[in-house]
């Protein structure tokens, strides 16, 4: 046989080979962190799929407590309780964390700010009807509030609160954390193609198991079972911060899980905020961000990131995106017509 033909016929037995290894999804939903992870891997592998999703849920667990300011016994209670008192010891990865945490603080001039969680036993956004916490209660908590008193020293990885009565909390950009690291587990394990989605924040790799690039539906915030229009993403985080998710009423009024650190009061004038970039950590800070500073402010913020794009529904239900967000919308549904079209750059 000529040489050139049993080089062929090897080509064509490979080929064939690869086109019989099917690509099939694998997915698993499960609760971490208070919220609904569901963790997607695209494999010919079903072993390797499975092992890569069990192994993402054990990392999203350890980052769980890593950042737990619930649990006595993690690093970041230990930094609450030593507030005011003395510097804290802590892994390098937890100071990373809250060192990335303290820069965002300073790009947002404080619209983000890990030394929130001095407030949030005020507030209860359970869905259900409350009273409103009086001023002297806010000011009394807000006064706590401040990454400019957060201090770090590299040398041995401390970090020291030096007001007593301050708390962080990693509400604002732990799943995006957890995503990233259960993202790198998962691709470490050979899964080229996989989507960590936790609770609205979302971060898909890679193709669906058809060759299609992953279809990301923005949601209705007022039925938010149904999208109004979608993005085409490859290799992007998709973070969504919205007003039905976690809330309160009040006199009859809905106020959102999203709290301005300067005022103590939750955000009004805007029901929902998608950011997309390729770091799911970025992307969940800045939804929170662009939440309180308002439409004009988050989108000039948006528009001066390179990677970063955003989209606003405000109270009125009107669209506002950032520069160069390629935006698909649905053209019918009855939520869908709920939403109006309207592109604003700042």
């Amino acid at each position: 046989m000529p040489k050139s033909i049993f080089i062929f016929l090897a080509y064509f037995s490979l080929l064939s080979s690869l086109q019989g290894q099917t690509l099939k999804t694998y997915k698993q939903q499960v609760k971490l962190m208070g919220s609904r992870f569901e963790i997607t891997a695209v494999s010919e592998d079903e072993e390797r799929a499975l092992k890569s999703i069990e192994a993402a849920i054990v990392e999203i667990k350890r980052i769980e407590a890593l950042i737990s300011s619930w649990d006595p016994d993690s690093e970041t209670s230990e930094i609450n309780r030593m507030a005011g008192i003395r510097p804290v010891p802590v892994s390098q990865e937890l100071f990373a964390l809250i060192y990335r945490s303290y820069k965002v603080s300073q790009l947002t001039d404080g619209a983000f700010d890990i030394s929130f969680a001095s407030i949030e036993w005020i507030w209860d956004f359970d869905g259900k009807e409350h009273s409103m916490p009086s001023q002297a209660t806010i000011d009394s908590s807000i006064q706590f509030i401040g990454y400019q008193n957060i201090e770090f020293d590299i040398t041995v990885s401390s970090i020291f609160l030096k007001e007593k009565g301050m708390r962080i909390g990693f509400g604002a950009i732990g799943k995006g954390y957890a995503a990233n690291k259960a993202m790198e587990v998962m691709r470490e394990m050979g899964i080229a193609d996989g989507v960590v989605n936790a609770s609205g924040d979302l971060l898909a790799w890679g193709n669906q198991a058809d060759g299609k690039p992953w279809s990301i539906g923005i949601a209705d915030p007022s039925d938010p079972k149904n999208p109004f229009a979608w993005l085409i993403i490859d290799d992007l985080a998709v973070v969504t911060s919205g007003n039905y998710e976690k809330y309160c009423v009040i006199e009859g009024e809905r106020y959102a899980h999203i709290i301005n650190p300067k005022t103590g009061y939750p955000v009004k004038g805007i029901k929902s905020v998608t950011v997309i970039c390729p770091d799911a950590e970025l992307a969940d800070a800045l939804a929170t961000s662009v939440f309180v500073l308002g439409t004009e402010k988050g989108l000039a913020l948006i528009n001066q990131l390179t990677g970063v794009e955003g989209l606003i529904i405000d109270s009125e239900d009107e669209v506002h995106t950032s520069n160069k967000l390629e935006l698909h919308y649905y053209t019918s549904g009855k939520s869908r017509k709920q939403v109006k079209k309207k592109r604003k750059k700042p």
